[in-house]
């Protein structure tokens, strides 16, 4: 789907341009830097190349980054920070999936087997790393009203996220506000999609483990049926959490595998289920452990299986502030009028950007990337995953404005 295409072109109107154009050399700079990126894509906590490469262009540019402890990804402020109102935050992500690259007709396919940028962290990167180019050429001609910090995290597909070592390594110092984007394949390029309030789910891992005496299948009636068992948790254990939670929460438990036995005649004395948990709602995400050991301790009790569940906490919804998301609808409105932003729902979806808004408000938009009148259907985490390089100039533009606008406000008074 990726091509060389025009520079869109904003939609024409009477309002005052705002400065933080992307300009022609750059466009085809970003576009080739995640080109890079998306043939050497690096897995979660591994992102030294892509690190390395961040940091040598924003070092080009006359810019102090600083690499985070965890020795990935890395952050640098736009300006200087003088102690008074906090930072607005540009967050990228930059890990990329252990899944092989299905494309064969670009020749930026990974060369890294089993490697694939297949969520569009590339693309957030490049976006975030033109804005920060665009925004310290402003602030040397003393047009950033206020700094701006540059984040560009990893891991955020490791849970628990890659977040909370970088909220832990002090990334949020200075900082007052914070924004994101992610690739969306449903929405053409140049658009976005925005929603206030809850606009991902959250999502944990399930690992459960069922133990019994086992035996014969002629006498199963001597054994503990760990088949069975195995078989009524995964079936039973969703349908009653669907009648104990609020239908309004989004709860939904899904199994991606179970395992037990070896041979047709022997019940086995051994069975695993693993899945995930997801929750629209954040205060059924926080009751949801509970809840859900209660569900198997019944099932498996009735079953006379002993149990061991191991509840990996992942990432809360992501819930946009109201004013930051209006911040974003009027940053994009500058740049390519109201019409290129539309509504977007909650997605069953996880995202780490969750654990920066449990510190300070925030938002995340739904960048477009798929190429206006293309009909096929694509999604995340695929291997022919591919976008619209026209997305990367947009998310810039937008990422600019939103600074702008966000530096030129009064800050509410205390």
């Amino acid at each position: 789907m990726s091509r060389e295409s025009q520079t869109l072109q904003p939609v024409a109107s009477d309002r005052p341009e705002l400065p933080g154009k992307l300009p022609d050399h750059l466009r085809t700079e970003l576009i080739a830097f995640r080109r890079d990126l998306h043939m050497h894509p690096e897995l979660g906590h591994q992102e030294f190349r892509t690190t390395a490469a961040i940091k040598a262009r924003l070092e080009k540019a006359g810019l102090r980054p600083r690499a985070l402890k965890s020795g990935t990804g890395l952050i640098c402020d736009v300006g200087t920070w003088d102690g008074g109102r906090p930072m607005l935050a540009l967050r990228a992500d930059i890990d990329a999936l252990p899944i092989p690259d299905a494309k064969t007709h670009v020749s930026y396919r990974s060369t890294s087997p089993d490697r694939a940028h297949a969520c569009g962290h590339d693309v957030h990167t490049a976006v975030v790393l033109g804005a920060g180019l665009v925004l310290a050429e402003l602030d040397r001609q003393g047009l950033l009203p206020r700094p701006v910090r540059l984040l560009f995290q990893p891991a955020e597909e490791v849970l628990p996220g890659g977040a909370t070592d970088a909220i832990e390594s002090g990334v949020l110092d200075g900082v007052g506000r914070i924004v994101a984007v992610h690739c969306d394949p449903r929405v053409d390029a140049g658009r976005i999609g925005l929603r206030p309030g809850p606009i991902t789910s959250a999502c944990d891992r399930l690992e459960v483990s069922l133990t019994g005496s086992g035996g014969h299948t002629a006498r199963p009636h001597l054994t503990t049926d760990l088949v069975t068992a195995a078989a009524r948790v995964a079936v039973d254990a969703p349908a009653l959490l669907a009648r104990r939670m609020d239908a309004r929460s989004g709860m939904s438990v899904t199994w991606g595998r179970i395992e037990s036995g070896h041979a047709c005649n022997v019940i086995p004395m051994h069975a695993e289920l693993s899945g995930t948990v997801r929750c629209l709602d954040l205060a059924a995400w926080h009751e949801a452990p509970d809840m859900i050991h209660a569900a198997i301790d019944e099932i498996a009790t009735m079953h006379g299986a002993k149990f061991e569940i191991n509840h990996v906490r992942g990432v809360p919804p992501v819930v946009n502030d109201p004013v930051i998301t209006e911040l974003l609808r009027e940053a994009m409105g500058a740049r390519r009028g109201a019409e290129s932003v539309e509504d977007t729902e909650q997605s069953l979806g996880g995202e780490d950007f969750s654990w920066y808004l449990e510190h300070v408000p925030g938002a995340m938009a739904r960048l477009g990337v798929r190429t206006p009148g293309d009909t096929a259907k694509r999604d995340l985490h695929r291997g022919d995953f591919d976008v619209d390089e026209d997305a990367i100039a947009v998310g810039v533009e937008f990422f600019t404005a939103a600074a702008l606008i966000d530096g030129r406000r009064t800050p509410p008074s205390r």
